[in-house]
């Protein structure tokens, strides 16, 4: 498995994966793909999956202190968070979305002031939550996002390293 760069080239990729059940399950944002494809923001990359050349998953790694929307309020410097989904249903369960959060992770925590990543699923996308938690995520707290209930969860660099 590869991680590439997201570009305009990978619009109507992403725009169909975004309405797919199992996505919007996960996420009901729109991503407004064509401008946030179109910029570069220093303190975020959008990545595609790739396996043996064929696009599989989408994942978006960011400082959330950094983050122009400041969807995350306050936040401490030294955090990563990350967004992960698997494009097509038939690719869900086996083992794909495990690979890209290992690669993202091995990202996330390549500079070593990096202190811990934060991941914010869905309160109801609740098959997600013990993919995380095997990972090494421990649960934080439920916080809202705009109008989405989320179950906020942290990796510490130490629990990382285990």
């Amino acid at each position: 498995m590869r991680l590439r760069t997201a570009t305009l080239a990978d619009l109507t990729l992403l725009r169909h994966w975004s309405a797919q059940p199992h996505v919007l399950a996960a996420t009901d944002d729109d991503w407004g793909w064509e401008e946030e494809l179109a910029r570069s923001p220093d303190w975020r990359e959008q990545l595609i999956a790739t396996l043996e050349g064929r696009p599989l998953g989408f994942l978006q790694i960011m400082d959330p202190a950094r983050e122009d929307s400041h969807y995350w309020g306050d936040c401490p410097e030294n955090l990563r968070a990350v967004d992960i989904w698997i494009g097509e249903e038939r690719d869900l369960g086996r083992g794909h979305g495990t690979q890209m959060m290992k690669l993202a992770l091995e990202r996330c925590f390549a500079p070593p002031e990096v202190q811990a990543v934060l991941v914010d699923p869905l309160v109801t996308h609740v098959r997600v939550h013990p993919f995380y938690e095997r990972l090494g995520f421990r649960f934080v707290e439920r916080r809202v996002f705009g109008d989405d209930e989320c179950a906020v969860y942290r990796l510490d660099r130490a629990d990382w390293r285990k």
